[in-house]
């Protein structure tokens, strides 16, 4: 299992750096990228809010992240991980990847600190077969190296019975 989670950490850093190119990905207000003055890294809280529904085999897994700083993040790596496997490829959106059977991992791209909206994420996923429920965690796999005193508003596990309705996290 520890492998699964290394090769998953390796992809994000694939997703987040390949794809924004920039080696260091955090700002704060008045220092240079990266660790604030005497090596200490920056503060920002990234919280993640959303709902899941489940309808036959698909899963809509729609999320809000918003950084409440206090420093600006360049990119954040959304981690969304289900409890029944994928089916197969998945439609995905440009920012994000499919890590393993169970994983989706996609960037944020920057979260400023006065950005009220954030960054939306919608997937539409397929499952293998037609689960009655499924679990879907939800939380942040990487921020660039800030310290988030608070990361309960950014780790979640919600249950989705099959009924179509929206289970809130």
């Amino acid at each position: 299992m520890e492998s699964a989670a290394a090769a998953a950490a390796a992809m994000a850093m694939v997703v987040v750096l390949g794809m924004g190119g920039a080696a260091a990905a955090v700002s704060g207000a008045g220092t240079a990228a990266g660790a604030g003055a005497g090596g200490i890294a920056p503060e920002a809280d990234v919280s993640h809010h959303g709902h899941v529904s489940l309808w036959g085999s698909g899963l809509g897994v729609w999320v809000q992240s918003v950084n409440r700083g206090p420093s600006n993040l360049a990119g954040v790596t959304v981690r969304v991980r289900v409890s029944v496997s994928l089916s197969g490829r998945q439609e995905l959106p440009e920012s994000c990847l499919q890590a393993d059977r169970l994983t989706v991992l996609c960037r944020t791209g920057a979260l400023r600190t006065d950005e009220a909206e954030g960054r939306q994420l919608a997937l539409e996923l397929q499952l293998a077969g037609r689960p009655d429920e499924v679990v879907v965690r939800v939380d942040t796999l990487w921020n660039g190296g800030a310290t988030d005193r608070n990361p309960r508003n950014n780790d979640h596990e919600v249950l989705a019975p099959a009924t179509g309705d929206e289970y809130v996290f």
